[in-house]
């Protein structure tokens, strides 16, 4: 084991770079240049043991030695050079060079020398190539027909030894033939057992890494058709790789995702650069355990065989690595909703200071003014009267500025949880009346009918009396706000189930059904037409929003341009206070379907 481990290690050495690194190339090379660089030196070996017996050799024999040196000097060429196919085609030049000459001097085809012929396409196979084959296979039968022809010419030299020793020169070439034919035959199985052991290695290897690697290697025809799987596609989708195969892969791709998975696979089919495409798949669930549902994967495909040194190989199969990107999909999703967030929060802050900036600026000029006014009575003999309307004018305006930063407040603290609801039993009819009559001279003023339909057996409901007043008021002056002067405004209540409905209808302005989504947002006022004929904050339905939602009640809106508006608010008789109420507040547009087809869809409102 020494000996051949040193003669392997000299071998190693001897090996060319390009086929260090390759196990199957180095065991070619080293079968290529192990038989001729040892049969050779054991011939140099023998030599002057054969000069001792044999005395002087004939001319024959001495170039029958000096032969010996072409295979050493095909493996020095295999070694420098790297290239294998040449050394089998100098090689098998060599060899029928040497047999021809011996043959040419022996007796031509029936020399000892011409049996030779046969071994030289056999070392050729050695070569795994069948161009080399065939140029040996060629040259021998070459070699074989010119010795048949020049010895019906006659132009071999007459053969000196007897019919005895053309008889031993014969064995000698059939026995010499045989034994090198049986080391190919070794060499070419030891090749191919080499080579078959390599191979299973890769599979195994291949395989390894098929089944533990988180990514699906599949291969593909253009049309999607799949003809390859690796055993990732089990642990991702669910279900076995045989239901993938054809189209069970395309039958699973979201339907408004396959003509971007088949212009994918038939782009990198057609030779282009490597696709890129991200489209849903259906995984299977176990039964029970809820329905199948979608992932998002990312595919990137190529044409079969296109490398980085053969950029522009093409074919028309393509192989593809999808991966699971559902967890990235879901992180876009949630910027995306975090970058709306940001932005309606930057269009919330730009709509308070526009709104702010004419709610705060109009009363502090009256109040502002008005007090200069007064305290220059002497000089602009400002008489009692006056006096007494100047400073009703600055209490008014200080009234609206107390309720703006009094709304601004009640917000700010309802958004950060910090408004406080303290549920006591009171009959909802009087306080209905009362903020009615509250707002009853405003309705005059401005020429609307404002009717009250409460019926006087209302039960007792269990709620926050203050925060009712305030949803009766702001809902009933927002009404009047919008309604012009002609117009009506009805408040109604009654009991539904366990819950106090409460009713403000008006024949107003209306809210567009694009306003309507957009309805209880906070300093948003529906209707560019109408944004600032109507003074506000618009908090009113925000407000009135957020004090439904902490009484874990309902409000609707419906509204029609030029028709007017509904406001519904469905209260609990008794209200229960809850650590975190959760708004359950919609509004209905007329005329769009959702869900039920006699049911409107749902979305929000504002003052």
């Amino acid at each position: 084991m020494t000996i051949l481990k040193l003669i392997r290690d000299c071998l190693d050495a001897l090996l060319h770079p390009s086929a260090r690194y390759d196990a199957l190339t180095s065991a070619r090379h080293r079968a290529f240049m192990a038989p001729r660089m040892l049969g050779s030196l054991a011939a140099f070996a023998a030599f002057p043991v054969y000069l001792a017996t044999r005395g002087a050799p004939t001319p024959l024999e001495a170039a029958a030695f000096a032969w010996l040196i072409a295979p050493i000097l095909l493996s020095w060429f295999l070694s420098r050079t790297g290239r294998y196919e040449s050394a089998h085609v100098l090689s098998s030049l060599a060899l029928t060079g040497f047999v021809m000459t011996v043959a040419i001097t022996t007796g031509g085809i029936e020399s000892f020398a011409a049996v030779w012929l046969i071994a030289v396409p056999f070392e050729a196979s050695l070569s795994a190539s069948r161009r080399v084959v065939a140029f040996a296979a060629a040259l021998a039968l070459s070699c074989a027909g010119a010795l048949i022809v020049m010895g019906h010419l006659g132009v071999l030299p007459p053969l000196e030894a007897g019919a005895a020793g053309r008889g031993v020169f014969t064995a000698f070439g059939i026995t010499s033939a045989t034994l090198y034919a049986a080391v190919l035959a070794f060499g070419a199985e030891s090749l191919s057992r080499t080579g078959t052991a390599l191979l299973n290695v890769e599979e195994d290897r291949y395989r390894l890494l098929a089944r533990n690697m988180s990514d699906v290697i599949s291969r593909h025809r253009r049309n999607g058709a799949v003809e390859f799987i690796s055993p990732a596609a089990e642990s991702l989708l669910g279900t076995a790789v045989s239901r993938l195969l054809g189209h069970g892969l395309f039958d699973r791709v979201h339907v408004a995702d396959r003509p971007a998975y088949l212009t994918a696979l038939s782009d990198a089919a057609r030779g282009g650069a490597v696709r890129s495409v991200e489209f849903r798949l259906r995984r299977e669930v176990p039964r029970g355990r809820g329905p199948a549902d979608f992932i998002w994967v990312e595919m990137r495909c190529r044409p079969l065989g296109q490398t980085l040194e053969k950029p522009e190989a093409s074919d028309s199969e393509v192989v593809a690595v999808m991966r699971d990107v559902t967890d990235r999909k879901i992180q876009e999703q949630a910027l995306d909703v975090a970058r709306a967030a940001a932005e309606q929060a930057d269009a919330a802050k730009s709509r308070f200071l526009a709104t702010m900036s004419h709610e705060l600026r109009t009363p502090l000029n009256a109040i502002i003014g008005f007090s200069e006014m007064i305290a220059q009575e002497d000089v602009l003999m400002i008489n009692a009267v006056r006096r007494k309307e100047y400073a009703q004018l600055i209490n008014d305006s200080g009234q609206h500025l107390l309720s703006v930063v009094n709304g601004i407040l009640d917000m700010s603290k309802m958004e950060s949880g910090n408004f406080e609801i303290s549920p006591e039993p009171f009959a909802p009819h009087g306080a209905l009346l009362g903020c009615c009559n509250l707002l009853a001279l405003k309705a005059r003023e401005n020429g609307i009918d404002l009717v009250t339909r409460a019926p006087e057996d209302l039960p007792v409901v269990t709620g926050d009396p203050r925060a009712f007043k305030q949803i009766v008021l702001n809902l009933v002056s927002n009404a009047l706000k919008f309604t012009e002067r002609g117009g009506a405004v009805t408040v109604s209540a009654g009991v539904e189930g366990s819950r106090l409905v409460l009713r403000v209808a008006d024949t107003g302005v209306g809210i567009a059904p694009d306003d309507l989504k957009r309805i209880g947002d906070p300093f948003f006022q529906a209707g560019k037409t109408y944004q600032r004929r109507h003074e506000g904050t618009g908090l009113g339905l925000s407000i009135v929003k957020s004090l439904v939602a902490l009484h874990g009640g309902e409000m609707t809106v419906q509204s029609r341009i030029d028709e007017g508006t509904t406001v519904a608010v469905a209260l609990p008789l008794a209200f229960t206070p809850v650590e975190q109420p959760s708004s359950n507040i919609a509004t209905l547009v007329p005329g769009v379907r959702s869900g039920h087809p006699d049911k409107p869809r749902q979305v929000r409102k504002s003052a």
